[in-house]
């Protein structure tokens, strides 16, 4: 097979403990899943079924653990927010996933943060037009490294949290979670097909909020590492 133009790399991180790089194939976000999330952007926490949106896999900046990762402020917005969240590893293909079997589609987890253009977010939502300028963005996507299921079980409790030049600005438990991982899988391939290389971003907690060049971001989430990115 020949191709017009060679075909551009596959998006990857390693995976903690191995030699082996985790491919992305998609990303998928929850949105508003965390109650206090949802109350500071002004909806109701009601348990509605959840929501998503996608991000490109080229929007992964990859935050080795112990180092800093640089995502660039991005252009046409003034407004950027950050967001942390337990990401979810699909290792195993599904579709119309049970909730009972939804864990063992899983491959691990990570650390990720959704970036937002929360002013083009809010002007999309006016015009009623999709996010995906907002959302799905270059470098919109910094990622962690892979800690596999046999390393680490299912977290489904502790805490989850963001310090924005050494203060705190995200502090909550992954427990808090409305929809949980099993539950989210479960709903989301009723929509889409799963595939290993598959990635959720499970929802971020209350206290997002704006940052800045030079903003120096430190998060985690309990038994996951931590995740350091700078602003440029």
């Amino acid at each position: 097979m020949t191709f017009v133009f060679p075909p551009a790399p596959a998006a990857a991180v390693p995976v903690v403990g191995s030699e082996q790089q985790f491919a992305v194939r998609r990303i998928y976000c929850v949105g508003r899943n965390y109650e206090a999330h949802a109350r500071e952007m002004g909806h109701d926490p009601d348990r509605e079924p959840p929501f998503f949106f996608c991000k490109p896999a080229d929007a992964v900046v990859y935050a080795a653990t112990g180092e800093t990762a640089n995502f660039p402020y991005p252009s046409q917005s003034q407004d950027v927010h950050y967001e942390m969240e337990m990401v979810v590893a699909i290792g195993k293909q599904g579709k119309d996933i049970s909730v009972e079997s939804a864990l063992d589609h899983v491959y691990g987890y990570a650390l990720g943060l959704d970036m937002t253009r929360r002013d083009l977010q809010a002007q999309m939502k006016k015009m009623g037009r999709p996010w995906d300028i907002a959302k799905g963005f270059d470098y919109s996507a910094p990622l962690g490294p892979i800690y596999p299921v046999s390393a680490v079980g299912h977290p489904s409790e502790g805490a989850i949290w963001l310090k924005v030049n050494g203060v705190d600005r995200q502090r909550s438990d992954i427990s808090q979670l409305i929809w949980s991982v099993p539950e989210t899988i479960a709903y989301l391939s009723t929509l889409f097909e799963l595939f290993p290389g598959d990635l959720i971003y499970s929802g971020t907690p209350e206290g997002v909020g704006p940052i800045v060049r030079g903003d120096l971001m430190v998060g985690g989430v309990q038994g996951l590492g931590e995740i350091t990115v700078k602003i440029s």
